[in-house]
């Protein structure tokens, strides 16, 4: 792959040069689904490049029950919850201890679904490639909770794509078990957020992302 410059001027950028690389995949009847917010707007030149249709994928942070800001976990819509069970032990908890969290989180991801698409369903993803976008990987709790929520509804047929144009590398190895592959453009050193890979990296409403996909 291409040595790319960091740090990307912005996530259209980003998912321009990520558009190059999996077009050059041959990927089979391929669908694109953004993680929001900031996937999507990666996704856009991914799915225009592909000639894919693009949908959002919306997935939500659980987190510790008294340190909400901690993520311990995540959801992805049609999926189950996702738990760094290491954390979570660590923190003196278990799964059953953040159900009221997870119930909480069910009820905003439902809404969030319903903000983004109204009544249209996620395309039909069974014997198809799929590929999940964000704009950068930095514990990769959402990824795997997106991921895993689609496998589930492939129903045994179909790859997975997990496509990213920044992560850590530690992420990256320990993603490579969930999905067929992963396409990132760089593993920096010294990573600690995604945003410092990026120039303008703005903070994107709902506005932002149902103006994207109607765009895509």
């Amino acid at each position: 792959m291409k040595r790319v410059r960091l740090p990307f001027a912005d996530r259209a950028e980003a998912g321009a040069l990520l558009a190059e690389v999996l077009y050059g995949m041959a990927l089979e009847d391929p669908v694109v689904l953004a993680l929001p917010r900031g996937g999507v707007a990666v996704a856009v030149p991914v799915a225009e490049r592909l000639a894919a249709p693009l949908e959002v994928l919306v997935t939500r942070k659980i987190g510790c029950p008294d340190q909400p800001e901690l993520g311990v976990g995540a959801i992805a819509e049609g999926g189950e919850p996702v738990f760094d069970r290491e954390l979570l032990y660590r923190l003196g908890f278990d799964p059953g201890d953040v159900a009221d969290v997870v119930e909480r989180e069910r009820h905003e991801l439902a809404r969030r679904v319903r903000v983004y698409r109204g009544d249209r369903p996620l395309p039909e993803v069974a014997g198809r490639d799929v590929i999940v976008v964000d704009d950068g990987l930095a514990t990769g709790g959402t990824a795997r909770a997106a991921v895993r929520a689609v496998r589930a509804r492939q129903e045994g047929s179909g790859r997975v794509t997990l496509a990213v144009p920044v992560a850590a590398d530690e992420t990256v190895r320990s993603l490579r078990a969930e999905a067929d592959d992963v396409v990132v453009l760089a593993t920096p050193e010294g990573f600690r957020a995604v945003g410092q890979w990026y120039e303008c990296f703005d903070q994107l409403a709902d506005d932002d992302v149902l103006e994207l996909l109607g765009r895509a």
